[in-house]
């Protein structure tokens, strides 16, 4: 009889998280777009297609795909569609998000058995709300949630309604002050916890677990419960907990929970010009207040275990945008509007020359068959041949794994 596996020591989670990941990645084309994030840039790299063009390095997102913006709540309480996962964030080339958007929107077209004529106006409409971000007169206010695509909506007026309750319901199965050990939820080694309670004993992490407006900025703050998150693609590899933490004490003692994640090397390519911080957890929550404020407002950077960690409170309002199917006229709204959310979060990096500049050069380089720039459209193709090959390999990979 086999032994069963401790999931205690660190050597021995990554087989359980490799399964998990081929698991997901199997799910669907779509699913393993996001999934494979390193391979999209070596694919991109080996295209023989015109070079892309050099845009003004600003921060990117680096794995824009659809999984990756949503409702993402301030420590004010306020609500907005934005980028909501900045692991790969870079100062970089904004043309890099935008072909990994148009080719996560393609996914999921196919995936919603959408003809191929539908896929190129996707493209269009995608490009159309990006360059309207960068227009003279383009506001970045947030959107009216009653302006925005049914899918759209509908996920934002579930965040709207959602509270710690919620929260606590799904991520740790009940609102007691522990988290409980089991497939989502895996034990610490004494080493470990005590690195978290060294971490959240400092004062970088009491204005963080404080920093919402409702809550006592000298408020003592303490450890309850810490484990090991099991989240598939994203913890292999790394350091990745949930902390449960009491913010105050008696009967005005509230709870919340901290996601706190190794920051790594990026894939996504970087300017060779500009200056980022060194630090991978720093990069991590520099870029996402340039991208996602809201969500970058509640980042804080640390290091525990000797590695980079960046940490943020999770938020009941805090939401995946999962799209699995759709009509073609919602497929053109989400890819509009989308992809305006994408040019929001670059255009407010530049100032009005630079924005002048680069949607000039957007729009050069369109067909008289397709009001789209060719260097994206072509890079889309090529992609969505590539993850198609891709994807049916994994999937005979995975299947042979698991019949042995």
């Amino acid at each position: 009889m086999n032994k069963p596996m401790d999931f205690s020591k660190p050597d021995q989670r990554n087989a359980a998280l490799t399964a998990e990941r081929n698991r997901k990645m199997a799910a669907s084309a779509h699913a393993y777009v996001r999934g494979s994030t390193v391979r999209f840039y070596q694919w991109l790299e080996d295209l023989s297609r015109a070079a892309l063009p050099k845009g003004p390095p600003v921060w990117i997102c680096g794995d824009c795909h659809v999984g990756n913006i949503g409702p993402v709540a301030n420590a004010a309480g306020a609500l907005a569609i934005q980028i909501r996962d900045l692991d790969q964030t870079v100062i970089g080339n904004p043309a890099h998000d935008l072909i990994r958007l148009g080719l996560s929107l393609a996914m999921a077209a196919r995936g919603s058995d959408l003809p191929g004529i539908v896929t190129a106006t996707m493209i269009e409409r995608m490009v159309e709300g990006y360059e309207a971000a960068f227009a003279p007169a383009h506001s970045d206010a947030h959107d009216d949630a009653d302006t925005m695509p049914k899918s759209v909506r509908l996920v934002m007026r579930r965040a709207a309604g959602r509270s710690w309750r919620h929260l606590a319901d799904e991520r740790i199965e009940g609102v007691e002050p522990t988290i409980p050990l089991g497939k989502r939820f895996w034990p610490l080694t004494k080493a470990e916890r005590r690195a978290v309670d060294e971490l959240f004993a400092g004062p970088a992490l009491q204005r963080l677990v404080t920093a919402l407006r409702h809550r006592d900025g000298d408020a003592p703050i303490r450890v309850m419960d810490a484990a090991y998150w099991r989240k598939g693609c994203s913890s292999l590899g790394r350091l990745r907990m949930a902390v449960l933490v009491a913010v105050s004490s008696g009967k005005a003692e509230r709870h919340c929970l901290i996601d706190a994640k190794e920051a790594i090397a990026p894939a996504a390519p970087r300017s060779k010009t500009a200056a980022m911080p060194r630090d991978n957890a720093e990069r991590v929550v520099t870029g996402a207040r340039h991208l996602s404020p809201f969500l970058g407002s509640r980042m804080q950077s640390g290091r525990m275990l000797d590695k980079a960690v960046f940490l943020r409170e999770l938020l009941p309002q805090d939401l995946k945008l999962e799209i699995e199917s759709l009509t073609r006229a919602e497929a053109m709204a989400v890819a509009e509007f989308l992809a305006n959310v994408v040019g929001r979060a670059h255009a407010r990096q530049l100032n009005a020359v630079q924005r002048k500049d680069w949607l000039a050069e957007l729009q050069r380089n369109r067909s008289k068959t397709l009001n789209a720039p060719s260097w994206l459209w072509n890079s889309v193709v090529d992609l969505v041949a590539l993850h198609e090959a891709a994807y049916l390999e994994h999937c005979r990979l995975y299947a042979l794994d698991v019949a042995a």
